[in-house]
């Protein structure tokens, strides 16, 4: 996903880069206004599993404190292991659906 997403930034600028006719921006405001839809999906779903794994890493973490127990502690290590990825990617995800807004508002304008 995140390669299909540079590669469809790329396009943007590249897209913006040159003159186009008036239909032309309507049809591609259509065509980008999907795209964001796609995306913010995508970002929604990744968000529902970036804040599961915090809330799991998080009762892990607390019932290790309550009960000393090491395989919880362990669990918690796991759970961050695989929290920091999915962060990493949410946050490319946000940054780059709000990027399509800015060229969404650009098409406007024009």
């Amino acid at each position: 996903m995140t390669k299909q997403i540079k590669e469809y930034l790329a396009f943007l600028e590249r897209f913006f880069a040159e003159e186009h006719t008036e239909s032309e921006l309507i049809e591609y405001r259509g065509k980008l206004l999907q795209r964001i839809a796609f995306y913010s999906h995508e970002r929604l779903v990744h968000l529902i599993v970036t804040m599961s794994f915090a809330v799991f890493f998080l009762l892990a973490l607390l019932m290790y404190f309550i009960t000393k127990n090491n395989g919880l502690l362990a669990l918690a290590g796991l759970l961050l292991v695989l929290l920091v990825p999915y962060i990493k990617h949410y946050y490319f995800l946000e940054n780059s659906v709000q990027k399509m807004y800015l060229y969404y508002y650009k098409i406007e304008l024009l």
